[in-house]
């Protein structure tokens, strides 16, 4: 990969690119906090005792 462009300035340099390369694990990321909270929540759910009528 090409980290060096004459053309550019620092700034633009150091821009992230176009390709999106921290996308899959940000959504990784974003699914297993969300599997986890199910999953303590289910779990929650089942171990509570029933309520007295």
């Amino acid at each position: 990969m090409e980290t060096y462009d004459p053309k550019k300035n620092t700034t633009e340099v150091r821009q992230g690119n176009a390709r999106r390369m921290n996308l899959p694990p940000l959504l990784i990321g974003l699914a297993a906090v969300i599997i986890l909270f199910a999953i303590i929540f289910f779990v929650f759910t089942a171990n509570t005792p029933p309520t007295a009528n």
